[in-house]
């Protein structure tokens, strides 16, 4: 079976949605990562409330790319590519981080983050990858 160009175009139109939205998730990540070293530091809850609300942003951001991923993978269907990058933080790590604001909590809570981070990264390389497939797929049927 021989892929058409809609097909192929299908799959850009959701990479071209999809990677804008990684890269401001990688920056919702770098922000609340950053503000956790300052809690680290003794930053106290209003660096608590920043970085919290940096990984709000960061999730619903991650929602809308699961979304995508779920899509890009009924286009692809043969292709490996984890469609669940929803983060993992949970409710009790943010009740953690606010209620035993101490080094050991706020630890913790950069260790998600950083994994997190890890992971949207990781997320986009794998995307460019098949952005980069994609494209020369692209030409050989436009031959």
């Amino acid at each position: 079976m021989e892929t058409s160009l809609k097909e192929i175009n299908d799959v850009r139109t959701i990479l071209n949605k999809l990677l804008p939205l990684v890269d401001r998730a990688e920056a919702k990540f770098k922000s609340a990562r950053n503000w956790g070293v300052v809690d680290i530091l003794g930053g106290g809850l209003i660096v608590d409330l920043i970085k919290h609300s940096q990984l709000g942003a960061a999730g619903g951001i991650m929602n809308e790319i699961s979304d995508l991923l779920r899509d890009l993978q009924r286009e692809l269907k043969d292709i490996d590519i984890p469609t669940d990058y929803r983060m993992q933080m949970g409710g009790f790590a943010t009740f953690a981080d606010f209620v035993f604001d101490g080094a050991l909590a706020d630890a913790w809570m950069e260790s998600k983050i950083v994994s997190s981070l890890d992971q949207v990264r990781q997320l986009k390389q794998r995307l460019l990858m098949l952005q980069s497939r994609i494209n020369e797929m692209a030409s050989r049927v436009q031959r």
